[in-house]
């Protein structure tokens, strides 16, 4: 690790912690030139399949646009950019963990569709407004009328 003081490549570790969420390792150096203190963060490279879109491309898996996704569809709404963020952390974990080497945009959809469902209904519409491309109002009605079903159904 070179320092940011000095530039010198030897460094000793003083002091290592594992982050709140255990997925970063924060580490204290000490330059051994300069003796001034710096620190690094150390996290596991994820190994995220690639994702298989419907015309058949093949594109590395991308947090950040799942993620610009789900806040598009809930913008103005009650969720917290931290609900959306640990989400997307959590899908990217569920996929990697699964060890499969592709996996379908359905399935990121699919997954996403049901969140956005049980958090908000107006997030939920816009999103499958998008995703199940709605060829005309008769479809948004259809999709609209299921959703107050099974609304009123909870109800109950």
């Amino acid at each position: 690790m070179k320092c940011p003081f000095c530039g010198e490549m030897k460094n000793k570790v003083i002091d290592s912690r594992l982050s709140k969420d255990g997925r970063l390792i924060r580490r204290r150096r000490e330059c051994l030139s300069c003796e001034k203190r710096f620190t690094t963060y150390e996290k596991v490279e994820a190994v995220l399949p690639l994702v298989v879109k419907k015309d058949g491309r093949r594109e590395p898996f991308n947090h950040e646009k799942i993620r610009a996704g789900i806040q598009k569809a809930c913008q103005k709404r009650p969720i917290s950019i931290n609900t959306i963020d640990d989400f997307v952390d959590s899908l990217g974990q569920l996929f990697q963990e699964s060890g499969h080497r592709e996996i379908k945009s359905s399935d990121i959809g699919e997954r996403v569709i049901e969140k956005l469902k049980e958090w908000d209904d107006v997030a939920y519409v816009r999103f499958a407004s998008v995703y199940r491309q709605f060829k005309d109002i008769n479809e948004f009605m259809i999709e609209l009328k299921e959703l107050l079903n099974e609304r009123q159904g909870e109800d109950r």
